[in-house]
Parts: structure tokens; C-alpha cells; sequence
């Protein structure tokens, strides 16, 4: 390595560990961003850059599926930053921004380590790894690799593990945006009309003015603000504002119907644009909210550690470890990433080296915005944090005080307290920020509705693009029975698949609520994540058969069985069955698929051992991609 390179590392390490030092006796949410980036920089120009080189051997002159297909449909060649937008969308739905809200319970510095060391070591790597795999067999499903490289029956368990895994995700990501809609008006006008926004900007991109993609972003972008302030102008108390103003069972309804319907469009009619168009909406929103953090550079009211780290609290009843790292989930590593880089974002990646700025670069994204949604919580007082986060009657029992509520909710023109989920506290969070800013003042109620929109924007084009993946997971499972259904041109198909997969994740979403259904989803949506690392870390082996290259995802791997094993028994034995035993169903669902989901880990682990165990004896050969 290069003096310049080690020189480099040194300092953003001592960078780094100082704002880190400081951040205990100084708690500025501005030395949590320093702290950050500092890790990031490491990770994206030295750690990735290995990997790219060494581990995965890049080839820019390979020909990607993209190229190779080309059918319009699913297989479209994408210039590298819109496919960088439609893998952050994609990937980046609740996760970074209600995960780190929800384990601001257990303080602030347990979630800081987990969401930028977790994402540079594992989540990126992660990412990276599995677009690579997935594109060089041309664009298959994690199950395929699987299949490929350790058995055929582990890649049929892992095909029904993760379309499970996958229902359970989608239910998981649309929970947040449920408790963010409902009884809202303003918040139902603004995302409604983001859809017809995606559609112009499609037609504008591909019929119209084919390949213009800054005059559809310019348009796009000027629109969403242009709607945010559309919803301010329907009064809650008018006609319409009550015809807008959506029960929750209702919001519950919608959600899953939209995303049947985005599920079985061409792809570059709602999906991708839809993507594109959020992703640097998320992006713009996130660097204006760092920039407020710079500016007004808020204290955290919320301490380093809190008196919930050994259980108890009121958000997560669990302890600290492991619900802190599957309550955190997308923020740092998740296994729904593996679905869209062995699903969507492989069909589009136009050269092969551009995985490594699309996968790697993508979540390092992710984690800066995770981080924003951690200072956003931790920021409010302590009272109100809890007073937002916990139905009231839970509140009165833990003997604090909402200093702030009242008035913000004032300010925002609804009311805050007792709405549980993360969305509304983050988005209290940043309007708290943002109303410190001087030119930006007097305009809480505008800002609060516009990161409810960004929020839902985030949650909705990951849970399109994951319903899109699962219709592809269940007609590559139903063509073991009937071929047809791996025609991705067969209208039956898609439809029938689409529809199934809508239909499952919204009867769960239906009946649960976020106690019930963000445990599972981040226990099983992590155990996803565990696999992937598994699988990724036999491909490494029989492609270069070097162990020293197989750790950077084994290590992370075998940390992440951990966490999932431990989150997923503590789930079914602590939440679902004493749940389940009182009658509820959709907790003996739960429940039951807590322990297949565990079992079908095992199987997988067991068989991946003995296939190490070849390889690195020499009994079975090294593979050709």
C-alpha cells in the first residue's frame, strides 16, 4: 500500500476517534457527522476499492445481462447515476429513517457505532458482493446463487425463505407509512401525488424527450415542492380535507393495491423514475438537513446510553443486544439489499465496474441518512421523544414530561403525541431543526409535511421495487412446477404473481401493528442479510480460494448469525407465542414463522460448512465466473 494511502487512513482514523472522544463530553449532533464521514471516507476509497480489485476482480470489458437482453421490459441498460437512484430508493426504505429513531430508546452512541462501522464493514460489503454475483449469472435471484454455488435443495429452501422474508419486509417498510398518512390530509395529497409526478417524468424521459433526464429531473423536483404546498392549502375541517383524511385500515388497504400496480408496469413507467426521482429528492433533503445540523449545530437531549439498554423500555421491549441491531435493520445491513441487487438493479447495470459506486456507494448513503434520523430523534427532549413514540397511557407510566409536544404540535397543525412507528417523531425532529435556521423560520408546518412526504417517498419505492422482486422470487418458484412462469413476458404470470405477492404482505400488514410486526421484520429481514453474507462467502471461495479474501463478508456473517439466531427465538419466545397462545392468529403466524425462518438458517449454515470444507481441501474444483 502506498505511504500516501496508509498517511491517509491515519488521519481519518484519528479524526474519527476524536469526534467520537468528544461527542461524550460535548454532545453536538454535528461531531456524530464528522465521526461519519470520516469512517465513510475509509470505507468507499480504501476498503471498497480492495474488494473491487482483489475480491470481486472487476471487468469493465464484461458483458452485463442488461446489455446482453435488452428487452425493454425488466432488462434496460441504465445510465450509472439513474441506476445509483433506483438502488438507493430501492434499497433505502423505513429502515435508515425509523430504525435509528425507534433505538434512539437505548441512546444515542449505540446506534451511532452500529449505523457507520456496521455499514462500512458489513452493509456495503454486503451489497457490493451480491449486485457482482448476481450479474455475472446472469442477473439471478440469491436463491439461484445459491443453488449454484452450494446445492439445489438449499437453493429451494432459500427461494421460500425469502419470499417469506420478503412478505414479512414489505409488511415491515409500509407499517412506518401507515402511522404517517392516517388522519392526515396534508400528508395523503402530497404522496398521492407523487405518483402522476413519476408518470410525467417517464414519458418525459423516454417518449417525449428521450434521454433529456435533467429536464425531467428539474420538473420532477420543482413539482414535489410545488404539491407539498398544495396539501398546506386543503383545510383538515373543509369537505375535501375530510374525504382525504384516511382511516388507518384504509391507508393499509392502498398501500398494497399501489404497489400491485407498480409491481406489473414496464419498469420504466413508474418504477424507475419513481426511484430516480425520490432517490435524489432523499439525497437534496438529507445534505439540506445536514447543512441546517452544520448551522444551527443542535445539542443531543437524548443521552449516550439510557436506563433501557438491559430491556424494559417502551418502544423495544427488548435488551439492547441483539434488538438494537435488528431494530436499526436498513441503517446498516439488511437483507432486503440482497433482494434488489440480485432482482431489479442487476437488470440494469450497464458495466460492471459501476457495481462497486452503485452497491458499495449506495449504502454508505443509506448510513448518512440512518445517522441524520438518529440526531433528528435525539435532538427533541427526552419527555417528548417518549411522548411521541408511546400510546399515552405507556407514557404516564414512565414519569416524564412532554415539554414540547403541545407546542409543536401546534406548530405543525397536527397533534404528535401517541403516534407510535418513527415517522412523526423524525419528522418533529427535523422540523425542530430546520425552525433554528433563521431564513427557514416560521415554517415548521411546511417542513414537517415535506419530511413526511420524503419519508413516505423512501418507504414506497422500496416497497414497488420489493414487490416487483417478489413477483420475479415466486415465478422462479412456480416454474419449478410449471415453466411458463419464468416467461417474464407471460401477462398470466406476472399478474398472478404480482397480485399474490400484494395480497400476502397486506393481510399481515392488516392485522398487525409496529410492536408486532417491526420485530420480525427486522429479526428476519437481518437473518436475510446473514444468508446472503453465507452465500457471498462460498462464492468468494470457490471463485478465488483464497480464505484471507473470504473474510470480508464471513466475519461479518458469522456476527450477524449471532444477532438474528439470538433476535429471532427472544421474538418467537417473548412477543408471538404468549401472544399466539391467547388466540391471536396473526401472532401464531408469526410465530411459526419465527422458528421455520430459524431452522431453514441452520440448514443453510450446515450446508454451507461442508461445502467449505471442500473447497478448501481440494475436493471440489474452483468456479469459472
Amino acid at each position: 500500500m502506498k505511504a500516501t494511502s496508509i498517511f491517509g487512513i491515519v488521519l481519518l482514523l484519528i479524526v474519527a476517534l476524536l469526534s467520537l472522544l468528544s461527542v461524550l463530553s460535548f454532545p453536538s449532533a454535528l461531531l456524530l457527522l464528522v465521526f461519519g464521514f470520516a469512517v465513510w471516507a475509509i470505507g468507499y476509497r480504501y476498503y471498497s476499492a480492495f474488494i473491487a480489485a482483489k475480491v470481486m476482480c472487476l471487468d469493465s470489458g464484461a458483458e452485463t445481462p442488461a446489455c446482453k437482453i435488452n428487452d425493454g421490459r425488466d432488462f434496460v441498460p441504465t445510465n450509472k447515476y439513474v441506476l445509483f437512484g433506483h438502488q438507493f430508493a430501492a434499497i433505502s426504505g423505513a429502515g435508515p429513517l425509523i430504525g435509528p429513531v425507534l433505538a434512539a430508546q437505548f441512546g444515542f452512541m449505540p446506534g451511532l457505532l452500529w449505523l457507520v462501522i456496521g455499514a462500512a464493514l458489513a452493509g456495503a460489503v454486503h451489497d457490493f458482493v451480491v449486485l457482482v454475483a448476481s450479474t455475472r449469472r446472469g442477473a439471478c435471484s440469491l436463491a439461484d446463487i445459491a443453488r449454484q454455488e452450494i446445492s439445489s435443495p438449499t437453493g429451494k429452501v432459500l427461494s421460500l425463505a425469502t419470499f417469506l422474508i420478503l412478505v414479512l419486509a414489505m409488511a415491515g417498510l409500509s407499517i412506518a407509512v401507515v402511522n404517517a398518512l392516517k388522519s392526515s390530509s396534508w400528508g395523503v395529497i402530497t404522496v398521492g401525488l407523487t405518483i402522476p409526478i413519476a408518470f410525467i417524468m417517464a414519458f418525459w424521459m423516454y417518449v417525449f424527450r428521450p434521454g433529456k433526464v435533467l429536464e425531467a429531473t428539474l420538473i420532477g423536483v420543482a413539482l414535489l415542492f410545488v404539491v407539498t404546498w398544495i396539501g398546506g392549502l386543503v383545510p383538515p375541517q373543509s369537505d375535501l380535507g375530510k374525504a382525504l383524511t384516511l382511516s388507518e385500515n384504509t391507508v393499509k388497504i392502498i398501500l398494497p393495491t399501489y404497489a400491485f400496480i407498480a409491481s406489473v408496469l414496464p419498469v420504466w413507467m413508474l418504477l424507475l423514475p419513481r426511484d430516480y426521482l425520490s432517490s435524489y429528492m432523499k439525497i437534496g433533503v438529507a445534505v439540506a438537513i445536514a447543512i441546517c445540523v452544520f448551522i444551527v449545530h443542535p445539542n443531543l437531549q437524548m443521552p449516550a446510553f439510557t436506563k433501557f439498554d438491559a430491556g424494559g423500555g417502551p418502544i423495544i421491549p427488548g435488551p439492547l443486544f441483539p434488538y438494537l441491531f435488528i431494530t436499526i435493520a436498513c441503517g446498516a445491513i439488511s437483507g432486503f439489499h440482497a433482494l434488489v441487487g440480485s432482482g431489479t438493479t442487476p437488470k440494469m447495470l450497464s458495466c460492471e465496474t459501476d457495481a462497486r459506486f452503485i452497491g458499495y456507494g449506495a449504502m454508505l448513503m443509506e448510513s448518512f441518512v440512518g445517522v441524520l434520523a438518529l440526531i433528528a430523534a435525539c435532538v427533541l427532549p427526552q419527555g417528548d421523544y417518549f411522548a411521541i413514540n408511546t400510546p399515552p397511557a405507556v407514557f404516564e407510566k414512565l414519569g416524564m414530561v412532554a415539554n414540547q409536544v403541545p407546542v409543536l404540535s401546534q406548530m405543525v397543525h397536527e397533534n404528535l403525541a401517541g403516534r407510535p412507528g418513527g415517522a412523526v417523531s423524525l419528522a418533529a425532529g427535523v422540523a425542530y431543526i430546520t425552525e433554528q435556521v433563521p431564513f427557514l423560520s416560521g415554517m415548521m408546518a411546511y417542513w414537517y409535511h415535506f419530511i413526511i412526504m420524503f419519508e413516505a417517498m423512501f418507504i414506497l419505492s422500496a416497497i414497488d421495487a420489493g414487490t416487483r422482486v417478489g413477483r420475479y422470487l415466486l415465478q422462479e418458484f412456480f416454474g419449478y412446477f410449471v415453466p411458463q412462469f419464468r416467461d417474464m413476458h407471460w401477462n398470466f404470470g406476472i399478474i398472478s404473481t404480482g397480485f399474490l405477492v400484494s395480497f400476502f404482505w397486506g393481510y399481515l400488514l392488516y392485522s398487525g401493528s409496529v410492536s408486532t410486526i417491526w420485530p420480525i421484520f427486522g429479526a428476519t429481514n437481518q437473518l436475510l442479510a446473514t444468508f446472503a453474507l453465507i452465500i457471498s462467502t462460498t462464492e468468494i471461495l470457490r471463485r478465488t480460494g483464497k480464505l484471507s479474501y473470504a473474510m470480508v463478508t464471513f466475519l461479518p456473517g458469522v456476527f450477524m448469525t449471532v444477532v438474528t439466531f439470538s433476535a429471532c427465538w427472544l421474538n418467537f419466545s417473548h412477543i408471538y407465542l404468549p401472544l399466539a397462545m391467547k388466540g391471536n392468529v396473526a401472532m401464531g403466524i408469526n410465530a411459526f414463522l419465527s422458528l421455520l425462518l430459524l431452522a431453514m438458517g441452520i440448514w443453510l449454515i450446515l450446508d454451507s460448512v461442508r461445502i467449505w470444507s471442500n473447497i478448501l481441501s481440494g475436493k471440489e474444483a474452483k468456479s469459472k465466473v
